[in-house]
């Protein structure tokens, strides 16, 4: 592997040390290997060749290392590739480079067209962690508002998240909330104060997605799992509990265009607050669609009262910062604030409860 001289080369090289910062050595390592094969001008540059004339901001907007880094994970999730399979985690502590490359190259050059196929389709996660840093303005909400909660999620992916209200949360070592004997554990490092943790009654959870995962279907769920990083076994383990949880419930999830559902379905309603939140999605979507839902929030704040309340919570970047914002807008009078600074993935919440 040499210096990235492309765009293409510099997002592999970029995401691949993004890996180790975050903690995935192991991802890290097989995208190092993918890195080297598409500079030697092996299998990765005949399948990455659709990627190879966008900018690098093009590439950051397709994800485009964790599309085959996905089709990767897959393949060791599956069954299908039991050489590859040995060599990853849980199988592995440490990635081998060139145990790495002497099974994966010559299995991506054997499916090459599966690989290629794979890729076409952008990546979709739905991280549970996250919900522990929307935890805290949920029941903001509640406690200002003295209202049960409707609760409107857009860009829901597999609707994972829509379940929330029944995970247990462990806040560091300073508070819970939820039931503790949920198969969902949520627990993190938590600095600064807390955020009310009393009970909450939400009456509803419905979302929407442009292309929403099913995961009742195996093949898609093993699709989503596969966007985990593989060895990150904490966060396998918690998608594979909320999915089996997913599964009992049952989730009130349909495709849709975001703004078009927000339209339709975001507004006041007498008796509960409305909460309309979102997590890492809101980059991903057209300025024209942000553009619609911002102005048909604004229309909607505009008829919030005291007994119908209107709330939008978010968890999304913020220019020039390398950790996310939770914010949080409240109708009629609470104002926007943010709540805190979190991990991408929910791996932390630095909590301040107004900004």
């Amino acid at each position: 592997m040499t210096e990235p001289r492309t765009p293409l080369e510099s997002i592999f090289f970029g995401q691949a040390r993004a890996f180790r910062n975050l903690g995935s050595p192991f991802s890290a390592t097989v995208l190092e290997v993918m890195l080297a094969d598409l500079q030697a001008g092996g299998v990765f540059a005949e399948v990455m060749a659709p990627f190879a004339d966008l900018d690098l901001q093009g590439q950051i907007d397709a994800a485009t290392p964790i599309r085959p880094l996905g089709w990767a994970h897959a393949m060791a999730l599956g069954g299908e590739a039991p050489a590859l399979a040995a060599i990853y985690p849980p199988q592995v502590e440490e990635a081998d480079p060139a145990a790495l490359a002497a099974v994966l190259l010559p299995l991506a050059r054997a499916r090459q067209a599966e690989l290629s196929a794979f890729i076409t389709s952008p990546p979709q996660t739905n991280e549970v962690q996250r919900t522990l840093c929307l935890l805290g303005g949920f029941t903001t909400v509640a406690a200002e508002t003295g209202l049960p909660l409707r609760c409107l999620e857009i860009g829901a992916s597999a609707g994972l998240n829509l379940n929330w209200p029944l995970y247990h949360y462990t806040l560091g070592e300073a508070g819970q909330w939820g039931d503790p004997d949920s198969a969902v554990q949520i627990t993190g490092p938590w600095t600064g104060s807390l955020p009310p943790l009393g009970p909450v009654e939400v009456v509803a959870c419905r979302g929407c997605d442009i292309a929403p995962v099913d995961i009742r279907d195996p093949e898609p769920a093993r699709r989503l799992r596969a966007y985990v990083w593989a060895d990150q076994r904490a966060r396998l383990a918690r998608i594979d509990a909320a999915i089996a949880l997913a599964r009992e419930t049952g989730l009130d999830l349909v495709a849709a265009d975001a703004a078009d559902w927000v339209e339709a379905h975001v507004r006041p309603e007498p008796g509960v607050a409305t909460v309309l939140y979102h997590s890492v999605m809101w980059q991903y979507m057209p300025a024209a669609t942000q553009a619609r839902i911002e102005a048909h929030m604004t229309a909607m704040a505009a008829q919030a009262t005291p007994d119908a309340p209107l709330a939008w919570l978010s968890m999304e970047m913020v220019p020039g910062d390398s950790l996310m914002a939770v914010t949080l807008r409240l109708w009629p009078n609470g104002g926007q604030r943010r709540l805190a600074r979190v991990h991408p993935h929910g791996a932390f919440v630095e909590w301040s409860g107004a900004d």
